[in-house]
This record gives structure tokens, C-alpha cells and sequence, in this order.
């Protein structure tokens, strides 16, 4: 442990002589001015714990001297003893007025010096432990603010619950680089570019929210993960930022709600002269996943060919069909009642790939 520092600021070298000997013995280590400019030079080269003040100095006197220690932030609470001959009651109300936290008279005595210097200087250790705890609790809070806002911007892609799981911190961070077998889900309108082209810009907006509302209500119903919204097409992910038992299945039932909340939509559509029908394209396989963007704009997101392979089936799929891959059927045919719609051959993937068309669960 280091040894306590305790400058001692006099014009009287018998006097310093004395005070340094003393402390000494008693295991401190001294520094020393021989008045009070050469005492604030000390000061800030030393850093002492603790500064014994004499009153009465050329130049600078005592008092100005603590006025100066205590107008500095970085020793606004260094314990200053000031020590004077004169009338003792007048010079203490002046010494505490400068800022001093204990007095002495001449001649020192010395059991009521030492006693005064350990007091004070185990309240100058409180003082600095104190002040470290609230730079590690201020690093600390910027850390933990600074991962809420990312894990913030996460929250709008994921579940209130899997949000307050990653929060939470048990789950790892899913802005991380990482991989994972994940199941996609992708959803566009049938005739929406059309439509768009016809209707007023109004109208458009009116479609979209309705149409993302329920999406997105469903999505977080099932704990799928939003990938992102582009007009009417979206992409949601499921296995991931947390692994979800069978998410194969919880990905199907999703789109099947989803074709029945959508189909609902579509009749008041109708109703209204709007032409729009509801694809549904779903794959499976393993991804890499993490923040995408620059610095100042970062989105969670997938990047592998099963997104492309989910795009994909969902651009081949007609109003109302559900179109997975044959991975994807493999390992969900004993749960599901689909219908094959063969090899389909898909824009930017070379080989015709087998797909089949969701009708319902087994039962």
C-alpha cells in the first residue's frame, strides 16, 4: 500500500524541521515548501494527500493559499490543517472561511497533530475510493447505455420478449457476427406493383399499414424476427437471435395465419376495387447474421442463399399459396399436409429446385 504524501507549507524551517521528522517516523512521506508559491507548485507536482498550512507567510499567506487549493476542482476536497500563533478562536472562523477542514495552534502539540492528520486522511482514502466507484459506475452506465441503444435498435425486429431476453443479457449479443441454421419467411402481395402505379399514393399507404400491422402482429405472436420491410415484401427470420425448438414448424404456422389474416384484408380490398393476392415463400438453411450498415446506421440482418432461396420461392408462388423448399418439407412432411409443384427453376439460383405448396398442419 502506498504511503500517505503530507506537504508541509511554512516559512519557519525549525518549524518544517520538526513537522517533517515527526511524520516521518510515523511512516509518512513529507514534501515540503517554504512558502505559500512555492507551496502551490508543490502542489501540483506532488499530489499530496494532505497539507499542513502555516497562516502567517510572505507573499502569499495561508488563507490565499487555501482559497487557491479549494477553487481547483482536482483538490476541492484535499484536507488542508492549517497551523497559526495567533488568537486561535479569531484565525479558525478565517481558516474555515478559506476552506480549511481543521486547525492548530503553535506550539503543536504533537499526539493532537497526528491524531487530527490519521482522521482526516482516512476521510481523504473514503473520498477516493468513493470517486473511483463513480468513474467505474460512470464507465460502467455509458457502457450499459451505449449496448441498450444497439440492443434498442434491435427491438424493433424481434418479439417484446426475446427484446427484454437480449437486454437482459441472457442471450449473446446478436449484432455479433455469428452463424445459425435459420428458417425464412418471405411475403409480398400479388399486384401490388400495379396497383401502386393506379392508386393514389394515399391509398398505397392506407394498403401497407393495414397490411404491415398484421403482419407484424403475427410475427411477434410466433417469435419470428423482422428482418426488414420493403414495401410490401418482408422477410422474417426465425432461430434467431435465440434458438427456438422446432422453428421449422413455428415458421409455418406463422404463414399460415398470416394467409388467413391477409385473406381477411383482401375481402374489404376487394370491396374497394383493389386487385391484390398474398404469396408466401419459406426456406430453410444456415446463414451468417449480425449488423449490417455503417457507422451512425446499423440493422440486424441475414445474409446467406436461403435468404435468396426464400425470396425466390415467394416470387414463384401464386395468391394464397405457401411455397417451401424441399429441405424445408423434408423435415416438417410428417406435420404438414403440402402438395408438390415440382422442380421450379428460380431467377439466380442455377439448378431447378423441388417445391411444394402448404395446404395446412396434420392434424
Amino acid at each position: 500500500m502506498a504511503l500517505a504524501r503530507i506537504l508541509v507549507v511554512d516559512d519557519t524551517p525549525a518549524n518544517v524541521k520538526l513537522l517533517a521528522d515527526l511524520l516521518t517516523i510515523k511512516g509518512y512521506e513529507v514534501a515540503t515548501a517554504p512558502n505559500g508559491e512555492e507551496g502551490l507548485k508543490r502542489l501540483a507536482e506532488q499530489r499530496p494527500d494532505l497539507v499542513l498550512l502555516d497562516v502567517m507567510m510572505p507573499g502569499i499567506n495561508g488563507y490565499e493559499v487555501c482559497r487557491a487549493i479549494r477553487a481547483d476542482p482536482s483538490t476541492g476536497v484535499l484536507p488542508v490543517v492549517m497551523v497559526t500563533s495567533l488568537d486561535p478562536a479569531q484565525e479558525r472562523i478565517k481558516g474555515l472561511e478559506a476552506g480549511a477542514d481543521d486547525f492548530l495552534t503553535k506550539p503543536i502539540n504533537q499526539a493532537e497533530l497526528l491524531a487530527r492528520v490519521k482522521s482526516l486522511l482516512r476521510i481523504k482514502s473514503l473520498y477516493d475510493q468513493l470517486g473511483e466507484l463513480n468513474a467505474n459506475l460512470e464507465k460502467r452506465v455509458a457502457e450499459q447505455v451505449a449496448q441498450l441503444d444497439r440492443f434498442a435498435r434491435l427491438k424493433r425486429f424481434v418479439s417484446p420478449r426475446i427484446g427484454d431476453l437480449i437486454i437482459a443479457g441472457e442471450v449473446d449479443d446478436p449484432l455479433k457476427t455469428h452463424r445459425r441454421e435459420i428458417t425464412v419467411v418471405f411475403t409480398d402481395l400479388r399486384g401490388f406493383t400495379n396497383f401502386s402505379e393506379t392508386a393514389e399514393p394515399e391509398e398505397a399507404m392506407d394498403v401497407l399499414r393495414a397490411y404491415h400491422g398484421e403482419l407484424g402482429r403475427i410475427a411477434m405472436a410466433h417469435e419470428g424476427t423482422i428482418e426488414h420491410f420493403a414495401g410490401d415484401g418482408v422477410m422474417i427470420l426465425f432461430n434467431d437471435p435465440i434458438p427456438i425448438g422446432e422453428h421449422e414448424l413455428a415458421a409455418i404456422r406463422m404463414a399460415l395465419e398470416m394467409r388467413q389474416a391477409v385473406g381477411a384484408l383482401g375481402t374489404g380490398w376487394k370491396k374497394r376495387g383493389y386487385d391484390l393476392g398474398f404469396g408466401i415463400g419459406i426456406a430453410n438453411g444456415y446463414a451468417t447474421l449480425g449488423a449490417i450498415g455503417f457507422e451512425g446506421r446499423r440493422d440486424y440482418g441475414a445474409i446467406g442463399p436461403v435468404t435468396n432461396l426464400s425470396a425466390r420461392l415467394c416470387s414463384e408462388a401464386k395468391a394464397g399459396q405457401i411455397l417451401i423448399s424441399q429441405r424445408l418439407y423434408g423435415k416438417v412432411e410428417e406435420r404438414v399436409e403440402a402438395e408438390s409443384v415440382g422442380e421450379l427453376p428460380l431467377k439466380g439460383i442455377q439448378r431447378a429446385v423441388g417445391a411444394y405448396n402448404v395446404l395446412g398442419l396434420r392434424e
